[in-house]
């Protein structure tokens, strides 16, 4: 039987009418846990006289020892989802229950198959709420110091949906102000519908977030190439992905040419260049 806990909420950040950051504190105090896992949130639902439980990603990296931070959208169509339903109906003070953390599809590799260190440049890819695991990967890499090179990619539908693009935008000014040789970090967002009335003051990178990884027609280099200034290899990055299906099978695509291959699917001598976990 799986252990579970309870936990009080401590914040509740509504971003829009089915976006909200959420705080949750355990009673008993924080588990350890590892940058990239997940978590069940369990809570009571009146029809059905029972609790259910739903899985999240923890955007809360684990050197902050203070509460798990978590970035909920409230599923509504084809019918609205049992537990984030009530999720959007707690406030401070309220009570859930957790599981403890698990999930092994994002934790960060931080060894090559042959044992040395993992050096390579890390690109990590969010659609919509997928964005959650790579929250915590930049403070993670932030906070223990690490010299890599990290790039961030998130996708949404609407503007409204960048949900932390406050903090990473400052990340990547602290690292344009500090040195790339002690933080070098880039934060890169896409919109789907730039058309939409609600998305015109957006001047960014148009489309869906795996065509960061497209190449253009003229030059052979992808958007992010053109960004760190060279070809994308599994020699020299390794890629994270977390959203729908279609993200990761479209990431998975533009990189397929260039050797790159998942880490369900290891190349002879064990080396892999691309992490994912899908939530639909």
């Amino acid at each position: 039987m799986v252990a579970e806990t309870s936990a009080k909420v401590t914040y509740v950040e509504l971003l829009k009418e089915d976006l909200a950051i959420i705080r949750l504190v355990p009673k008993g105090g924080m588990p350890g846990y590892k940058t990239g896992q997940f978590l069940t949130i369990g809570l009571p639902i009146p029809a059905e006289k029972k609790i259910v439980r739903r899985a999240y990603s923890i955007a809360s990296h684990p050197e902050n020892r203070d509460y798990f931070e978590f970035v909920i959208r409230w599923v509504r169509k084809p019918l609205p989802g049992r537990v984030t339903t009530e999720l959007f109906y707690l406030g401070v003070g309220d009570e859930v229950t957790l599981g403890e953390p698990t999930g092994a599809a994002l934790q960060i590799s931080n060894t090559l198959h042959d044992g040395k260190k993992d050096t390579r440049r890390v690109i990590c890819v969010g659609g919509g709420t997928g964005l959650a695991p790579f929250i915590a990967f930049a403070n993670h890499f932030h906070q223990i110091g690490d010299k890599r090179e990290v790039i961030v990619l998130h996708g949404a539908s609407y503007v409204d949906e960048l949900s932390y693009k406050r903090l990473l935008t400052d990340l990547e000014l602290e690292s344009e102000s500090a040195g790339r040789d002690k933080w070098n970090f880039r934060y890169r967002a896409a919109i789907s519908r730039p058309k939409e009335f609600f998305n015109r003051s957006w001047s960014g990178h148009v489309g869906r977030v795996e065509s960061f990884f497209k190449p253009d027609k003229k030059t052979g280099l992808s958007p992010v190439e053109e960004m760190v200034g060279e070809e994308l290899t599994p020699e020299n990055t390794i890629v994270y992905i977390c959203g729908y299906q279609g993200t990761i099978d479209g990431v998975i695509e533009y990189l397929g040419s260039k050797g790159f291959v998942t880490e369900h699917e290891k190349k002879p001598d064990g080396s892999y260049g691309i992490k994912f976990e899908s939530y639909g």
